[in-house]
């Protein structure tokens, strides 16, 4: 950081926007102030500890450098600053072509209470978020056309390859989303590519260096953190998927840490598109609440109550190490881990404990060269594996206790072929 570099305090409660913001005794006053800086690879932006910033937001498109990223966060002393929403911080998401199914919604308005758009080498740590939909008169939570909502969405669209996005320490809670929508910027932590303007200019729209750690995220609609859908799943055909692809249209250096996903409505946590991205430490409770006939109540034809805890989707050599899911819901999936239609994902040191629709699935035959190994299940329903005709995973030195009465292969989720080896299974006893 050199001597040029800025930072600006923000305190709802003593500042001004007429301020230059430049030191805690003169801070601005309101995140508007904040979106209209012109933000400098260095500079900082720190909002004041135990402050409230009610029906606002924070929108930026800067981009710092790989030394000397810019950065948002907190100072003083007391609770993490807090940023509600409230269904404010519009924007218009459009992938720009249609999505890998009919069903899924791919352009519409989204409420995010921090959007990152086009930036690079931006950190965002030590904030509170909220988005609710309770002050919207004649909202109802499962209406079909809802508007999507997020605490923190991310965008690559028109500048290429976006690199250095950082999110750490966020407390991210009632996030009031649509029920149905998979794809959009819709839930706790959300990280899309859309297609550019002029991608022979531009190149593809993908991520490199993503870090997503020690985030709690609670009570969101639909996912808990994603990263990241993108316009160029085309690209992705196909069960053997080339390192070249991922280098062209995918995401590279993507980590997930020490995050704790808590009742998100569907998914819990998950890559998408990435080469070798590490998914470590994670833990993901009672998520896929939302998937009931209770609430999924009107998804028109976007059909499938599917979600699952923790997994990748369409990602080579994906790597999901020590991470624990718990109580996941019954659904169509309700697995804690699933490796679907990915080129050599390896779960090992996971654990797993009454997750409703079973430990882990190997998702169709585009899925192949997964490694189940060195986990732990214990008191997983349902059933335990869903090979799902899967072609060959390799399921090796698990221990698994299982009650009686549950089956090793979850009724209607067999076929395809796969190798077991050295696992060992411990019947639970029966309780009184």
């Amino acid at each position: 950081m050199t001597a040029l570099c800025k930072t600006y305090y923000v305190d709802p409660q003593t500042g001004r926007d007429t301020n230059d913001g430049l030191t805690p005794e003169k801070p601005l006053a309101t995140l508007f102030a904040v979106n209209r800086l012109a933000l400098a690879p260095g500079d900082t932006v720190l909002l004041k500890r135990g402050s409230v910033f009610e029906k606002q937001f924070l929108h930026l498109r800067c981009c710092g450098e790989k030394n000397c990223p810019i950065t948002i966060a907190a100072y003083g002393e007391g609770s993490a600053p807090r940023i509600d929403a409230d269904g404010q911080g519009l924007w218009y998401q459009d992938y720009g072509c249609a999505l890998d199914a009919p069903t899924h919604v791919y352009r519409g308005y989204v409420s995010s209470a921090v959007l990152l758009y086009d930036a690079a080498y931006v950190t965002v740590r030590d904030l509170e978020l909220t988005n609710r939909a309770d002050a919207v008169i004649g909202e109802q939570y499962s209406q079909p056309d809802k508007l999507e909502r997020t605490g923190v969405a991310v965008v690559a669209k028109d500048r290429g390859t976006r690199c250095g996005i950082t999110l750490q320490n966020l407390l991210i809670h009632d996030v009031h989303g649509n029920v149905y929508d998979k794809h959009m910027n819709n839930g706790g932590i959300y990280m899309t590519a859309l297609q550019p303007a002029d991608e022979t200019a531009t190149g593809a729209a993908r991520f490199a260096d993503v870090l997503v750690e020690g985030c709690y995220v609670a009570r969101v609609s639909r996912w808990g953190i994603a990263v990241g859908y993108t316009y160029a799943h085309a690209q992705f055909q196909g069960a053997e998927l080339a390192e070249k692809t991922f280098l062209q249209y995918g995401h590279e250096n993507v980590v997930l840490r020490d995050n704790y996903v808590k009742a998100a409505g569907g998914d819990g946590l998950t890559v998408m598109y990435a080469l070798r991205p590490l998914v470590e430490h994670n833990t993901a409770d009672s998520v896929a609440c939302e998937m009931n006939d209770r609430v999924y109540r009107e998804p028109g034809n976007r059909m499938g109550k599917v979600a699952a805890a923790i997994w990748p989707w369409k990602c080579k050599d994906a790597l999901l190490r020590c991470n624990e899911a718990v109580d996941t819901r019954l659904n169509q999936d309700g697995m804690a881990y699933d490796a679907d239609s990915g080129d050599g994902t390896v779960y090992e040191y996971n654990y797993s404990r009454m997750n409703e629709g079973g430990c882990v699935m190997f998702c169709l035959e585009e899925a192949i060269h997964n490694t189940f190994r060195d986990n732990v299940s214990y008191d997983d329903l349902g059933g335990t594996i869903s090979p799902s005709q899967n072609p060959d995973a390799r399921i090796e030195e698990n221990t698994f206790y299982v009650r009686n009465g549950v089956p090793f292969v979850r009724p209607h989720m067999g076929g395809g072929s796969y190798t077991e080896r050295d696992n060992t299974v411990i019947p639970l006893p029966e309780k009184e």
